[in-house]
């Protein structure tokens, strides 16, 4: 048997090879031939836009000059604006609206939006285009991510990914540690920073004794979903536990209220502050001195503070996103990945070894290096890699996003990642989570600072809101509201 499948093989490559064509047997033992005289043309949609767009065509380009044009494939790729615009797109043509166009060959997608393609079957299973060993050499978490039932179909490919760090604005930074003592080594834990906004309020509230409670705030944090999400997981609970599509809520009260402690207390004690649209833009004006926030976010940190009429240049520091204090070391796993529609088996083949191609060393880490995201391969999540890539190639990267990149992949074998899995109105589940705490904190501080302005001690209008009456009713509310999805 093994000698007549061996020369069945022989044979199938002898004839590809005469006949001009590429030809690969995909996991089911079927082959798939392409001729290199007449390609296959693919079309990407993806929300690359300026720099990540300018690589991510030339990548194309060099695609279909070697390998596309070896096998018989020809890719064009075309932005769609943002991720919000791709999305509505993919919908448009997904629901055969008038004037939308079919969908494309492959495309950029969050697990929930290839999740709801997939459930109309419009997606192709690549794993029957992958070997075990193949998908072996990308970052475990990243893969899982595709699957979303247990049947081992694997429908959305990781080509780039971002996680969570911690950024400070080391000039305003310096003094304060200096003459209180505090450590970067001390942010390393969610309950760490909370100590240290105190600290720093205290410290600022201390320059001007003639002033009472005018101390600033030190903290704040882009996403407040993957705080809920990243925080629970690393307390042992998943908060979204999935499978097979089917998601079961865990809300454990404790350990809700431990990340309610760690936010909503210090946000209500002007510890933390969320004033402009990001973090980073209340670093720039001078309102927190750190934030939490996306690795691909780090180019946006601000080179100055900008307080009124006054600036004044800072300099920065790059370190790891926080962990519950006693939890694991588990980071938040996020970013699109590549999604392609099912068609004939050619295009989904041909979607495949560009898929592979684009996500191999040299190129993935070029194109990260523009984009801000990480590789996705294990092999590429190393510094040496990315050192010498970026000698090979010549490559400028930003050095806010080289210290991100450093930073990740120095602890990169330490670490878990994790996201959750696809479900039906994820994207509804995540939003409550982004909203419900900090609308609150917000509404709250501002009729707190209210009443305050109207002559109340920052005492008695503080303890109005730091109860545990007050808690059980959020908590009751935005345990409903999930309930509710």
């Amino acid at each position: 048997m093994k000698k007549k499948c061996v020369a069945m093989m022989l044979i199938a490559i002898m004839t590809a090879s005469l006949a001009g064509c590429g030809s690969c047997k995909d996991r089911s033992g079927k082959s798939v031939k392409l001729d290199s005289d007449h390609p296959v043309s693919l079309t990407i949609w993806h929300y690359y836009n300026g720099a990540q767009q300018a690589m991510f065509d030339t990548l194309v380009k060099e695609f279909n000059a070697s390998v596309g044009k070896e096998e018989g494939i020809y890719v064009e790729s075309y932005s769609q604006g943002s991720v919000s615009d791709l999305e509505e797109a993919v919908n448009s043509s997904l629901n055969g609206e008038v004037g939308a166009e079919e969908l494309p060959d492959i495309f950029s997608s969050y697990s929930d939006t290839a999740y709801a393609v997939q459930q109309q079957d419009k997606l192709a299973d690549l794993s029957v285009y992958f070997t075990e060993d193949e998908l072996s050499r990308y970052v475990d978490s990243y893969i899982q991510e595709g699957y979303f039932n247990q049947d081992g179909a694997l429908y959305l490919f990781p080509v780039a990914k971002s996680t969570e760090i911690t950024m400070i604005n080391k000039t305003d930074w310096e003094p304060f540690a200096e003459a209180t003592g505090t450590t970067v080594e001390e942010l390393a834990t969610t309950e760490g920073i909370t100590e240290v906004a105190q600290r720093y309020y205290e410290w600022t509230d201390e320059q001007t004794p003639d002033v009472p409670d005018d101390g600033k705030a030190f903290y704040g944090r882009d996403s407040m979903s993957n705080y809920f999400i990243i925080g629970m997981k690393q307390m042992g609970k998943e908060i979204f536990q999935v499978k097979d599509g089917k998601m079961t809520l865990n809300t454990d009260e404790d350990l809700i209220r431990r990340l309610w402690d760690n936010y909503y207390v210090p946000y209500m004690k002007g510890y933390f502050a969320s004033l402009g649209k990001f973090r980073s833009d209340d670093v720039k004006t001078g309102d927190i001195l750190a934030y939490t926030g996306s690795t691909s976010s780090a180019v946006y940190f601000p080179d100055t503070v900008e307080i009124g009429n006054k600036s004044y240049p800072i300099d920065y520091i790059v370190c790891d996103s926080p962990v519950m204090e006693g939890g694991e070391n588990i980071k938040v796993q996020q970013g699109a990945g590549m999604a392609v529609t099912k068609s004939d088996e050619e295009h989904e083949y041909a979607a495949s070894v560009f898929l592979k191609w684009f996500t191999q060393k040299n190129q993935n880490l070029r194109f990260v290096c523009e984009s801000s995201y990480m590789p996705v391969l294990k092999e590429a999540n190393s510094v040496d890699a990315l050192d010498s890539v970026i000698k090979e190639n010549n490559i400028e990267v930003n050095q806010k996003v080289y210290d991100c990149f450093t930073t990740e992949m120095e602890d990169f074998d330490k670490t878990s990642f994790y996201t959750i899995g696809a479900f039906d109105n994820s994207y509804s589940a995540r939003k409550i989570l982004d909203y419900s705490l900090a609308d609150k904190a917000k509404a709250d501080k501002d009729a707190m600072d209210a009443a305050i302005a109207d002559g109340e001690s920052r005492e008695e209008a503080l303890a109005q809101y730091l109860t545990d009456e007050n808690f059980q009713n959020w908590y009751t509310e935005f345990c409903h509201s999930l309930e509710c999805i």
